[in-house]
This record gives C-alpha cells, structure tokens and sequence, in this order.
C-alpha cells in the first residue's frame, strides 16, 4: 500500500513539472491587453511646432512611453492605431509627405515602438495613394482596410484584416474606413470604391470564424453616428449590431472620447484634441473553459497622455525628423504690417465667421490669384486664425491654413454658385427676436462655412436655411442663372461639391502636388510686408442685436458668469444665441426698468409665413428620417419638391427646427 501510495505521489511531481506556464497568469486564465490610438495627426512628438512649445500632452514619443510601460506588466500587450496617422503637423505635411526619398519618420517610429497593426483614416487620403502605397511599403506592421476597393479588379486596396498569435491567444484585428472619402478628397479616390462599413464587418468576421480566432478587434476610423451616409455606412455604432460576437471596437475620427460597453462588446476612442492627446486601454481576461477561450473580465479606460513620460528610445529615434522641421520653420518668409485677425467681441464666438475679416480676405485673395477666377471661397479652421504685425515665418501659415489641401478652379452658372453659398449659410442659426448674439448650427462643421471673395452679398440669418443669400452682385451687377463664373475651391470643397450635385463641370487648373499652403507661402514671399486689408463684400443682415442688455449680458460671458454653448462633442463653438428672454428665464439677468411688464412672456418663435401657392397636397407619401446636417431645402431639393411643401405635409411649427431621427412625411405627386 505504502509502495503504491509512493508510486502515485511521483507521478504527480513529474505531471506538474512537465505541465505547460503560461508567460502571463496560470495556464487556464490569461489577460490580453490592447492599447488603442487613433488620430494622432502627424504628432511624432508633443511638440507644437505652430506655436513652437512643448505641449507634453500627445504624440508617439509619449505613446511609447505608455507601451513600455504597460508591456512590463503584462507581457500579452499589444498596440493598435485607428488612423488620420500622418496628417496634419509641419512635419508630416510639408516635409516628409512630399519627400519620397526619406523613410517617413512616423512610420519608422511605429516599428520601433512596436505597433501591431494600422487602419487607414480619411486623411491618409489627402496626399493621394502613392504615398500610402510608401508607408505601406515601410511600415512592419500591416495596414488595414476591408471595406475599400480597386475598382479595376475588385480586390481589397489594403489587407482586411490579420490573426495574430498573443501569447496562448489568437487575436484578430479587422481595419474598416469612413466610407465619406470621396466627399472630401473626391479627385485622390476615383480609382477606388467605399463600402459600407458593417456589411463589410459582417463578411469578414465571417472569414475571421472560420479560420478561428478567440478574441475580435474591430478597428474603424468611424465615429459612432452617421454624419455624411444616409444608409448609416459610415456610423460604427451598425458594427455592434452587425457583428456581435466581437469583443472591442476601437474607433476614432470624431476626436470624442468613448471607454464603455455597448452590448457586451467594449468601445472606445482616444479623446484626440488635435493631436490624439490619450491612449484607449482595453483589457480582456480570458479562461479557458473545455477547450474555449471565453471573457471572463474586461474593462477599458482612457489614459491622457499629459500624465506619461515620454520614451528616451523613441525620442532619440524622433530627434533628427524634429530637427529638421525646426530648421524648415526658422526662415522668415515676410512680414505682416498689422495683426489680420481683430480680437473677438464675445469670448467664445469667433469673429472671423461672423464679419469679413484680413485673415480671410488673404486666403481668398491667393486662390483668386493662382486660379484666376472670378470667385473664391474658403474656410477658417481654426477659430483663432491670425497673422499677427511682425516677422511671418511657415508656422504662422499652418496656423490660418491647418489642412494639406490644394487649389482648383472650376467654372460653375449663377445658379449653381447659388445654391452653394446657401449651403455654406446654413451654418447659422435663424434669428429669433431677442437674440443678442449670431450662432452656428451645432450639426454644420466650421470647415464647412465657406466666405466668398470676388462678389458681393449678404446672408440674411431672419430667413430660413435655403433662402438666405441676398443682394448678391458680381461687378455691380446681379449674377444670373445662366451666367458662366469661374470659382476657386480648394480640393476638398471640390469633391464635395461635385459628390452633392453642386458642380457639374470638371476643374480647368489645379494645383496638385503643390498646397494651399505653399502658395501662401509664395504670395507672401512675392509681397514681402502684407497689410491686412478687409474689401467687406459681405455681411450678416436680419438680426437686431441692438438690445439695451447687450453689453451687460456680453460683460457677463467675459466674467464667465454665462458660458457661450459649444456641440456636444466640442467640435463646433457657439452652437446657440444668447437670448435676452431666456437668460431672464434662468435668472441670469433681469429684465425689471428695460422692458414693460408683459416683456417676460414665454418666449415665441417667428415662423415664417408660407405666401407662395402651392400645389394640391398628395395623400401618398414616403418617409424620410432626418440625419445630422439636414435643412428643410435640402431634403426638398433631393425629392424634387420645396420645403413650403414639407412643411405644410407635416404641420412644423418652425421649419427651421428639424431633428436628427425625426421622420418627414414626403408628398409623392
């Protein structure tokens, strides 16, 4: 018995010795954890080469950091990035995407680091393919994108998608694209085709379950709602419901931070600033239970990278591209004999949107040169543009002109210049009687609020979206419907204009490869000192600011006593008016010696008053669901009908009040 029991006891040392360990946890449990970037727009390091300081807040110098430190906790760590990768700084845009000679330096950083896997974001775009065909070339790692397509032979432009072995784990990583690109970079995309994100979602996962995997990331440079794609091919949220056996979905391209479960599937994007300023951790912990890997715990959390160190590997690896664009930036191209954009009135609500102003004029007047067109639009993208008095060095010019873009020129009828400066008003809020202040619709992106140079007119914000241009002359003269314009657009604008219907002739100049940038560059180098000079073709009509609290209730903003509203996503400023009735109402500021005693009634909204005729309504109808960035005549002009007909059809109470999601009635004759 004795000699039995010894035998017995043997075999389980010898058992226990030759049983396989797991690098991390006991050999039934393992924790696998995934780092998550994405829109880090060119930002090697946390330095600001704009405003020339180190903002120790974003960058892959810092993200190294993180990854080291992480990986020596737990060894099963890998890192992921969502895309808009190499855009977006001097040293991206105007150095090493333009020098096809040079391995580009955030590539050979995201080798070093090392990252798993890239997906390709809508910026990736802006330079055209050739350059991603370069980093794909140089990068280690793959870069991903299953819904996109060479339209000459079908097959998939990137790799959809890998399984990569983590520890005891097979992980797969499957890439999805905002399909919108050929809106914003319409002519750098004609060879390929954009599908829809979760249908695409659903054929490769498909594929991801037969070859076997025990844990799916979804990496989409998606936002979670659809802005742009009435099919919702563009919303990540339709990934969730299309392929619920994922267990991450890692997003990014709106800059909003997400770390939370949707469905049982974890979801989150990197709260980007500008320049990803944090990093998504995922963690998942699996057990092995019969043979199947199965999520026991997961949790995901958003880390700043303000509070991480930055690698001393990675910033030796980085330091030879920072100094090069140092030196790029330490010429002086001219000088400015004043500052181009005034200080705002109203803390909070940019000015240069709101009145002509130099900074704008200057850009307009460098397309309107190059082209040689007879109008020009452009945009601000940041709200604080300026060219301030003094010595104008290439930094100054990435601060009014943010994106790599380039110039085209198109000729376009009256009618068509038309409809799209009305598309560009309906930025703006309606007016309502008692609004001290202009606001922006909180659906509508300040990039696209073009301001026009080259004619004169003026947006009058008491009228509804649609039929806001007014007195519009070219030369003194009202344009015609048929009147043949030449327009200067960057490439943007181009592509989306053509994409919306709003242009129907090809470009007859662009500048491709050269940017917007470097042509501002050589006009101010040709000029030498710049005045800023404002010619005030424009203006906003139709408000009556002129309330006797208006400069009691602006000293309030800038005592921060009251808060000029921004989107929800912080993307857009100023999203709602201040309003003397309604601040009376939150006990802001009282109304008692300005106004009689029936001046505090509830509030009412102008609606406007439908005179024209229109035709006998139909009792047939089809539903339309309102999306993000709808106005009334829009949706009207897409189902040939006007917005007095909609409006009638559904009783709106304000036509100018529609909502995402709410459904329309539309009279079918």
């Amino acid at each position: 018995m004795k000699k039995h029991f010894n035998y017995l006891l043997l075999l389980a040392i010898v058992l226990t010795i030759l049983s396989p360990i797991t690098a991390y946890g006991q050999n039934d449990r393992v924790t696998l954890t995934i780092l998550g970037t994405s829109d880090i727009h060119g930002a090697l390091t946390s330095w600001g080469y704009e405003d020339n300081k180190d903002n120790q807040n974003a960058g892959l110098v810092r993200i190294a950091g993180l990854y080291d430190q992480v990986i020596k906790e737990n060894p099963n760590t890998i890192l992921i990035d969502s895309g808009d990768t190499i855009q977006g700084t001097i040293l991206t845009d105007d150095i090493y995407n333009l020098d096809y000679d040079s391995p580009h330096p955030i590539i050979e950083l995201m080798n070093a680091i090392p990252y798993t896997s890239m997906t390709l974001g809508n910026h990736e775009f802006n330079f055209g393919l050739d350059l991603i065909h370069k980093i794909n070339e140089e990068a280690n790692f793959p870069i991903l994108s299953a819904n996109i397509y060479n339209k000459s032979d079908g097959s998939n432009f990137m790799t959809p998608y890998i399984i990569t072995e983590v520890g005891e784990l097979r992980v797969a990583i499957l890439g999805l694209t905002v399909p919108s690109i050929p809106r914003w970079d319409g002519p750098h995309v004609q060879d390929l085709e954009f599908r829809h994100m979760a249908e695409e979602a659903r054929k490769y996962v498909d594929m991801i379950n037969e070859e076997g995997a025990d844990v799916i990331i979804v990496s989409a440079h998606a936002g979670l709602e659809s802005r742009y794609e009435e099919d919702g091919a563009d919303a990540a949220k339709y990934i969730l419901e299309t392929v619920p056996e994922i267990n991450v979905l890692a997003i990014g391209h709106d800059h909003r931070a997400i770390a939370e479960e949707m469905n049982g599937i974890l979801v989150g994007a990197p709260a980007a600033g500008s320049r990803g300023n944090d990093v998504t951790r995922f963690d998942l912990t699996l057990e092995n239970q019969n043979g199947v890997w199965t999520v026991v715990e997961q949790s995901v959390k958003n880390i700043p990278l303000s509070s991480v160190e930055p690698s001393e590997r990675a910033a030796q690896i980085a330091e030879e591209a920072h100094q090069r664009t140092l030196n790029f930036l330490s010429d002086v191209i001219g000088y400015a004999s004043g500052d181009f954009h005034p200080e705002s009135e109203v803390p909070g609500i940019p000015t240069a949107q709101i009145m002509d102003t130099a900074v704008i004029d200057l850009i307009n007047e460098v397309q309107l040169k190059y082209t040689g067109a007879d109008v020009s639009a452009a945009a601000l993208f940041r709200n604080d543009s300026n060219i301030k008095e003094g010595p104008i060095t290439y930094s100054d010019i990435f601060g009014i002109y943010r994106f790599p873009n380039t110039l085209y020129g198109v000729e376009v009828t009256g009618a068509e210049l038309k409809e799209f400066m009305e598309w560009s008003a309906s930025y703006f809020n309606t007016y309502t009687e008692g609004d001290v202040t202009i606001s922006f619709d909180p659906n509508v992106r300040a990039y696209n609020y073009d301001m026009f140079a080259g004619v004169e007119y003026n947006i009058d914000i008491s009228r509804p979206a649609g039929e806001r241009i007014v007195n519009l002359t070219f030369n003194g003269n009202p344009i015609e419907d048929d009147q043949i314009l030449k327009l200067a657009v960057n490439n943007y604008r181009f592509g989306g204009l053509q994409n919306m219907g709003l242009i129907s002739r090809e470009e007859y100049f662009k500048s491709d490869p050269v940017s917007l940038r470097s042509l501002i560059r050589d006009y101010i180098k040709e000029q030498g000192t710049i005045d800023p000079v404002v010619d005030n073709n424009w203006s906003i009509i139709g408000a009556d600011l002129d309330h006797p609290l208006r400069e009691e209730i602006i000293q309030l903003v800038r005592d921060g006593k009251i808060e000029i509203p921004v989107s929800e996503d912080g993307r857009t400023p100023n999203v709602a008016s201040l309003n003397v009735y309604r601040l009376a109402e939150q006990g802001l500021i009282t109304l008692d010696g300005v106004e009689s005693s029936d001046s505090t009634k509830e509030e009412t909204v102008e609606v406007p008053v439908i005179t024209e005729p229109t035709a006998a309504l139909s009792t047939n109808y089809e539903v339309y669901t309102v999306v993000p960035g709808d106005v009334l005549w829009r949706i009207a002009n897409r189902h040939n009908t006007d917005w007095r007909t909609i409006a009638n059809f559904n009783s709106l109470a304000n036509p100018n009040l529609i909502f995402p999601n709410q459904n329309l009635k539309i009279p079918v004759q």
